[in-house]
């Protein structure tokens, strides 16, 4: 498993969905009752989520959390 490859899939997958709704990170961030850097660095894919936050987001984001990660194997 490329955990590199992994972590980038899933922050496009948030980056992409927020885009959609015209959402900054900033407005994302607080909907989720977390700090914009961390969106930041999510997004990026510099940063592990953890489970609660992989809902955190999707719950702001209005999408199932399966959503937000990448198919088995390699990107969505």
């Amino acid at each position: 498993m490329d955990e590199a490859l992994l972590l980038s899939n899933f922050g496009n997958c948030v980056r992409n969905s927020r885009l959609a709704l015209g959402l900054s990170q900033e407005k994302l961030a607080f909907d989720c009752g977390l700090d914009r850097t961390y969106i930041s660095s999510v997004e990026r894919g510099k940063r592990n989520v953890s489970l609660i936050n992989i809902y955190r987001l999707a719950g702001a984001l209005g999408i199932p959390a399966t959503e937000l990660l990448p198919a088995k194997g390699g990107s969505k």
